[in-house]
């Protein structure tokens, strides 16, 4: 009975000073939701860090400074770390992976908190419809698209080689008013892919004034990134300017050993526009090898009217050749880098096997001599069993370095959101910005961390015509990553893609902690940012 009493008598004091400890929380007054002090504030503007803290509240930063005598439900202590705005991703296909993985973990371990999906001409449509979706399925970062030429042209003309009507291009801009009303940022072209290389500039420009009279910008994968980039610059710029319109050289590179160096000339071009007045920027990502389709090895006029009367041509003696020699040209001086070995295959639904694998591989295992003309045809084969990806190995390390330099460049992934252990991706969808971070800003000093961060978020956030985010600033949404500068660093490799960045140690997205201690919380806070034309219904 004695041991009954003491048990009883120690739970009714432990509920007692349990609902006491209640009573004392329930009467104090948070300043703030959390608070973030003792570390270095980088607030994205280019300047340099410094000391204070920050005071978050209903999902913004409320005050920046002295926090000594507020109080705060969630204190992070950001001793030795940075605090940065949550970084902003141009350009990525984030489409790919973000319903298999809302939590995307593979951007916000690298500090990203705001993706963008709609690129290189293809976006998925209607716009109000597939912000609906995303809002439904409830993901981790912030979200906006744009709206895709190469999706508009498609839905009114098919893949067809051609000029568009004038009923034709009526269609195109009905389109594209009712994608700015529901919140496009602006409009994506990919030139390179079809059916956006059957356009003509003159197309681009008039469908281009609509997306301009909205406030929205202009954002391509231009026509061409190996012998002929110089025209495709050249090419964007005069679209700037004709339809009055900011653009974007997005992804920008320069492939193929022939053509290294012309991002000198390239650069130029831009700094020359700017001077003129015509608003042309940059992204880039971090790597030197792209990836696209295997497809992007077949000449744009062989894939008119799709997959299946493309297998036509390559099966034809009379148009066999004809492609074969383009494919031959392009591993040799274009995407290829020199060499079949430079192509590795990089998902492939039907044939997992051959996942990994390079094209000078999979030519010696047929029995061939691992030339580019042999490789040429493993590339037919391959093509005719269905669609694969792969990765091209093709661009200098030198045209990186100096377009990321350049003041008018942003970062960008160009990757959709990773599905951990699906393939062998590009690394860039788990490392890009933390590569930056770790192997340009604190290894090699190509830039300071301040130009870096900038980089990262206002210089997007500005372009794409994001209001209140991209920066440290009172009033601003508290999307915020924080990262130990000593460890922040990719892990993901072209050999070993899915491994999760290292050091950012806390991510908030919208005021809410998504990264603590630099594992995901599973909070899903993300919003739909809508673009310049958007008109809710009431």
């Amino acid at each position: 009975m004695l041991k009954i009493f003491q048990y009883t008598f120690v739970i009714t004091l432990l509920l007692f000073i349990f609902g006491v400890m209640r009573s004392i929380n329930a009467d104090i007054s948070y300043d703030f939701d959390t608070k973030i002090v003792n570390g270095k504030i980088i607030d994205g503007t280019g300047n340099p860090w410094f000391s204070g803290g920050l005071g978050i509240k209903d999902g913004r930063i409320i005050k920046i400074g002295n926090l000594d005598e507020s109080h705060a439900e969630n204190i992070i202590d950001a001793r030795g770390l940075i605090v940065s705005p949550g970084f902003i991703d141009p350009h990525t296909h984030a489409l790919r992976g973000i319903f298999a993985a809302p939590n995307a973990e593979s951007s916000l371990l690298q500090g990203i908190t705001t993706l963008t999906e709609g690129n290189d001409g293809a976006s998925p449509y209607p716009i109000d419809e597939h912000y609906v979706a995303i809002s439904e399925r409830k993901i981790s970062p912030n979200w906006s698209t744009f709206v895709g030429h190469g999706t508009i042209r498609r839905k009114v003309m098919g893949l067809a080689d051609r000029r568009p009507t004038k009923n034709e291009m009526e269609q195109m801009k009905e389109l594209l008013h009712k994608a700015m009303h529901d919140g496009a940022l602006g409009i994506s072209t990919g030139l390179f892919y079809i059916p956006g290389s059957f356009a003509e500039t003159d197309e681009i420009i008039e469908l281009s004034k609509v997306v301009a009279n909205y406030g929205g910008i202009y954002i391509s994968h231009i026509r061409e990134e190996t012998s002929k980039v110089i025209d495709s610059v050249n090419e964007t710029i005069r679209i700037g300017e004709e339809s009055d319109i900011p653009v974007q050289i997005t992804h920008h590179k320069v492939m193929g050993v022939e053509n290294w160096g012309l991002s000198r000339e390239s650069l130029r071009l831009v700094d020359e526009a700017r001077a003129r007045g015509i608003d042309v920027t940059m992204d880039q990502y971090p790597y030197t090898a792209s990836q696209t389709g295997l497809k992007a090895l077949i000449p744009q006029w062989a894939q008119e009217g799709g997959d299946d009367r493309m297998i036509e041509r390559i099966k034809s003696p009379e148009t066999r050749n004809i492609i074969k020699n383009e494919v031959i040209n392009k591993i040799l001086y274009g995407r290829g880098g020199g060499h079949p070995k430079n192509i590795f295959i990089s998902r492939n639904s039907w044939d997992p096997s051959m996942t990994g694998k390079n094209l000078a591989q999979l030519t010696e295992e047929a029995g061939l001599e691992p030339s580019a003309e042999n490789a040429a045809d493993i590339v037919f084969g391959i093509l005719e069993q269905g669609y694969v990806t792969a990765v091209y190995h093709a661009i200098n390390p030198d045209d990186v370095d100096r377009i990321m330099q350049h003041p008018a460049t942003a970062i960008g992934s160009d990757g959709p959101v990773g599905v951990f252990g699906e393939g062998v991706p590009h690394p860039r969808q788990y490392g890009a910005f933390a590569r930056v971070l770790g192997y340009y800003v604190r290894d090699r000093q190509i830039l300071t961390l301040e130009q870096a961060i900038r980089k990262m978020s206002s210089q997007s956030a500005k372009r794409l015509g994001i209001q209140d985010r991209g920066l440290i600033a009172a009033g601003y949404f508290a999307d915020i990553a924080i990262f130990d500068p000593d460890e922040i660093k990719d892990k993901a490799t072209f050999e070993n893609p899915h491994q999760y960045a290292v050091g950012m140690k806390y991510v908030l997205v919208n005021g809410e902690i998504v990264v603590l201690d630099g594992k995901h919380t599973g909070n899903r806070p993300g919003k739909i940012i809508y673009g310049p034309g958007w008109k809710p219904i009431l």
